[in-house]
């Protein structure tokens, strides 16, 4: 299914190279001032023209087909649409048959019986992630009363022993190789209220990972001190509190315990793997001719995804939280 939430309920749709993509947000309650001018500073920060980024421009404007009028939230289903002008379908046609090695080409193929559109990565492409950033706008509207700030704490190129301090020089270096690079992001969030999320299958964790992972490309995500945190003994891992209000002296929980907000910053990491769709030969094999072959990819491609991955990431656990929010908000009416 392509929706996310119970209360607040994102529903992505389109594809990389069709007319457009959009998002559908339901549960946004009524009387939320929201203007376009509201989304362009988080659009901005998912566009491309960086070095290491795509060299496909589109101009992301969000049009509002339902749900807002007189610049208001209305209370019914908001429909955000973005058009797709700049595509260049012509260097995908062949991946149905030579599926790119680490894309999800071959996967849909089957899943979908060919049926499926290839063109740009079709529904599997990180434009799609456009929706998600759209709908975090939102997210971070309702999240205002609660004082909601998130903090992209870190981005971090892997690769550590080629790179060391001038990130432009091995992103150059890597491009012109062919070659793509993927890496980790820190994300931290505060002032988040006490008591959301469940102790187990509507956790924190599982909620937030839930919609992160709906992120191209992500392979991981840690809490608070994450896999570093089981090399500690208890004494060291828990978090003492310090005064009244739950405040901790360290935080390795990552402000979650038994899956529910604790007060304290909630601190995740993810793991982004490195851009599929590279210049560089691969022998994989080609279904059409039944043999391993040369695989030669054109077009364009990030080399380095991860690069506009921090506000997508950020967005997104902004809508986990907030559907979390409103249940909780919901529970003690």
């Amino acid at each position: 299914m392509n929706s996310f939430g119970s209360l607040f309920r994102v529903h992505i749709y389109g594809e990389s190279h069709g007319s457009g993509i959009g998002v559908l947000i339901d549960g946004v309650p009524a009387g939320i001032k929201l203007t376009i001018d509201d989304f362009l500073l988080d659009l901005s920060k998912r566009k491309p023209g960086s070095l290491g980024t795509t060299p496909r421009k589109e101009s992301d404007l969000p049009k509002f087909v339902s749900g807002i009028f007189n610049e208001f939230t209305t209370g019914s289903p908001i429909n955000i649409f973005f058009e797709n002008n700049n595509t260049d379908s012509k260097v995908y046609s062949d991946f149905k048959s030579h599926p790119r090695p680490g894309h999800a080409d071959f996967a849909a193929t089957q899943k979908y019986s060919g049926f499926n559109d290839i063109r740009g990565g079709g529904h599997f492409s990180g434009r799609l992630t456009l929706a998600l950033v759209a709908a975090g706008v939102v997210a971070k509207k309702i999240l205002k009363n609660t004082s909601f700030v998130s903090q992209i704490e870190k981005i971090g190129v892997l690769n550590k022993e080629e790179f060391h301090d001038n990130l432009n020089e091995y992103l150059s270096k890597v491009q012109t190789s062919g070659d793509s690079l993927g890496g980790t992001i820190s994300l931290r969030v505060k002032n988040i209220p006490i008591g959301l999320g469940e102790p187990f299958f509507n956790s924190v964790e599982s909620t937030i990972s839930s919609i992160v992972f709906s992120i191209p490309g992500v392979k991981g995500i840690e809490f608070g001190s994450g896999f570093e945190g089981v090399e500690l003994l208890g004494s060291k891992f828990n978090d003492c509190f310090i005064d009244k209000n739950g405040r901790t002296a360290s935080n390795n929980n990552g402000g979650i315990n038994g899956g529910i907000s604790n007060g304290n910053d909630i601190f995740l990491k993810i793991a982004v793997k490195p851009t599929s769709s590279i210049f560089k030969s691969q022998d994989t094999f080609n279904f059409k001719d039944n043999c391993v072959q040369p695989l030669t990819i054109n077009g364009r491609h990030d080399v380095a995804f991860v690069l506009r991955v921090p506000i997508v990431l950020e967005n997104s656990v902004a809508i986990a939280l907030a559907d979390l929010y409103l249940q909780n908000k919901k529970i003690h009416f």
